[in-house]
């Protein structure tokens, strides 16, 4: 049994991971400030012997410094989520992005903690042609304050690999999906279309390309990555090689709601917001070569997560 310390571990993603580490045996530790996390998604575990909730800010360094030793793994989550928060308070990826990841990495450096597993994203790619992106492609120009973070983070953890004999995964995510989200686009056109089931206002022209990702086939790929991980720090591409376009994630979301003939308003442009990257197209080639796929594509993962938030599934 594996000890893991998981930052952010109340949040969507991190709720899928406490229930699969805890179904495989593992013991957890959840540290998390509930800014964006769900208490209740965790909470039905507190009691086990092998659980334990932490509620605190990884830029609580006194508190940081208390919870973590004693831990094997430092799963990392922890972060801002909402992106164009972080472009209007451009302090706030500064802040829960960068100073927090090096606040968890020189924790983890103090308690003789060698093992980090890094939820970055494909945002660290910046404004890239629509192509499959690969690791090694560059340059990494990003255009928003959240992708500068992550980018900065992926920075430090590679240099403290580097001096502190750590061994850490970086995983660069795409548009990773399923229940229990509470923010994100499925989950924004499902609450408009309940509002207003004839029309539905989206953002850019609709025809921005994005990879949307199983949250299961997430995690199996993450902890696929940590087991056969050959160099002691690495990059992974995590996601699907489709795409869906947002007009696409519409359809799907008006077809699953039993909506017909909603008319679309588009404000324009090829950008969703500022900041936001019109075409997100990964090669995941390397991960492939560990033994690992998704299950499932692009279009499936939007229409599997848009039942189970409709309450279909």
């Amino acid at each position: 049994m594996s000890k893991y310390f998981l930052t952010g571990g109340s949040g969507f993603i991190g709720s899928h991971i406490v229930e699969r580490l805890l179904k495989d045996g593992q013991s957890v530790t959840v540290y998390d400030n509930l800014v964006t996390g769900n208490r209740k998604l965790i909470e039905h575990h507190i009691g086990k012997s092998n659980f334990k909730f932490i509620e605190a800010d990884i830029l609580d360094v006194e508190a940081l410094n208390k919870a973590m030793p004693g831990h094997d793994i430092v799963w990392h989550l922890a972060a801002n989520t909402d992106i164009v928060k972080g472009n209007n308070n451009t302090d706030f990826d500064l802040k829960n992005c960068t100073i927090g990841t090096y606040n968890v990495l020189e924790c983890m450096r103090k308690a003789g903690i060698k093992n980090l597993m890094f939820a970055s994203s494909a945002t660290v790619y910046g404004d890239m042609p629509p192509k499959p992106l690969a690791e090694t492609d560059g340059p990494l120009l990003t255009i928003s304050l959240y992708g500068a973070g992550k980018l900065a983070g992926e920075g430090l953890i590679s240099a403290y690999c580097h001096l502190f004999d750590m061994r850490a995964c970086i995983y660069r995510f795409g548009n990773v999906v399923g229940g229990n989200m509470w923010h994100g686009v499925i989950f924004d056109f499902i609450q408009k279309l309940k509002n207003n089931p004839k029309e539905l206002d989206i953002l850019g022209d609709g025809k921005q390309e994005k990879n949307f990702f199983m949250v299961e086939d997430c995690i199996e790929g993450m902890l696929t990555i940590y087991e056969k991980m050959e160099k002691d720090c690495d990059v992974f591409n995590l996601g699907t090689d489709t795409y869906s376009t947002i007009t696409g994630v519409a359809d799907i979301v008006s077809e699953e709601m039993g909506l017909k003939d909603v008319k679309y308003n588009y404000s324009g442009g090829s950008r969703g917001w500022r900041g936001d990257a019109p075409y997100v197209h990964f090669n995941i080639a390397k991960v492939k070569k560990l033994g690992w796929a998704p299950k499932h594509t692009s279009d499936e993962a939007v229409r599997i997560a848009a039942k189970r938030l409709i309450g279909k599934e």
